[in-house]
Formats: structure tokens, sequence, C-alpha cells
């Protein structure tokens, strides 16, 4: 997986490389798609969700410049694997969650490895987790129709917001970066596809 779509496709920052490498993601992934855990494809998970693209996972990790000492906030942990992974990467990670089976899983499964710098909550993702604020990184791992306020607000001065915007059924890759003023400089990475942000700054639910 790291050298066949990591490594040819352009990731070089030798952490993320390193960390990819190290953690493994069939842990998380439900048997009947273990064999899929490492394709150059999202995987299927609980709750109608999916584990994100390894190069796609990838992409935003390096694009977030994660540094050892940032304090860092995971929008959609999911399986937890890009939890563990941001885990490798940084100090402290926080990790929000909409949906409470996921988060309890997730948190299991990263107790049981071993990580401790890692505190997932049930909350709505669209508005953060203001109570640990600010953040170094922020990574979305689900579509907004636009950047919300409350997690540009979340960031620390210089910080990086790496989010899909756009609408349903495509995306654009951001990175955004914290100016001095409160405002972001904004830079388009790719075209992506993620699951919606259900939320009050994200899409509405259906149900």
């Amino acid at each position: 997986m790291v050298e066949t779509q990591l490594r040819k496709r352009g990731i070089s920052d030798a952490r993320v490389l390193a960390a990819m490498s190290k953690v493994p993601r069939h842990e998380f992934v439900d048997e009947r798609h273990r064999a899929e855990a490492y394709a150059d494809h999202p995987v299927p998970i609980a709750e109608g969700q999916t584990a994100s693209q390894p190069y796609i996972i990838a992409a935003m990790l390096q694009a977030a410049e994660i540094k050892p000492e940032d304090r860092v906030l995971e929008i959609g942990a999911g399986s937890g694997y890009q939890t563990a992974l941001l885990s490798e990467l940084a100090a402290q990670v926080y990790a929000v969650e909409r949906y409470a089976t996921l988060a309890d899983q997730a948190s299991a499964k990263l107790a049981a490895m071993g990580y401790s710098n890692i505190n997932i909550v049930v909350a709505d993702g669209s508005l953060g987790f203001p109570d640990s604020a600010p953040y170094h990184a922020i990574i979305v791992s689900c579509a907004a129709p636009r950047v919300p306020p409350a997690l540009l607000a979340q960031l620390a001065p210089n910080g990086r917001l790496v989010i899909p915007i756009g609408q349903l059924e495509e995306q654009s890759l951001q990175l955004l970066r914290k100016l001095p003023d409160g405002t972001a400089s904004s830079r388009l990475l790719e075209s992506c596809r993620f699951v919606p942000l259900i939320g009050e700054q994200g899409f509405k639910s259906s149900t």
C-alpha cells in the first residue's frame, strides 16, 4: 500500500509514510471486508460510513503538516484508523464522532492497541470541540457544503484545516491556513468524494 499507492502518487512526508507503514489498517476493518483493507478504495464500516481510501488519508495528513508537539482535532473518527495515524503524528488528538456505536468501538480498539493520547467524543462535528481549542490542525473526514465557521474559529494562528467542500456527489479537498487577522487562505488539493458532514454547520439530516 505505502509503496504502490502512496509514494508513487506523491506522498513524500516521511512521518506520514512511517505512520501508515506502522498502523495495521486491517484491524479497523470488519471481518467481511478484511481482504479489502489495503485496497485503493474506501471500505464500508458500520452506520453506513466508510474508511477513506488510504491515498486520500495520506494526502490529508501530508497537507496538514502535523508536528510532534501539535494538538489536533479530527472530525469523523469512524473506525478509528485515521485517529491512530494522528496519534502517531501529534501530541494530543481529539476526535468527534456523530455515531456513539462507532465512537465506542474506535475507543475500545485504540485503547487495546495502546494509544493513550486520544479522546473521542460523541457530538456534532460541524461545531468542532471548543473545550480543547485552539488546534494546530483540524482534519475533517466528511464533506461540508461550506467551511464551518466553528472549525475556523477553533484553529490556532497558522493552524491548518483540511476539509472536503462541495455537494453530496462530489467535493474538492481544500487546505485552509489561518492568518493572523483570523481569516484564512485557501488552496485546492484535489477532487474527492466523502460521506456528508451532518450537523448544524454542515448538511442537514434527512431523518
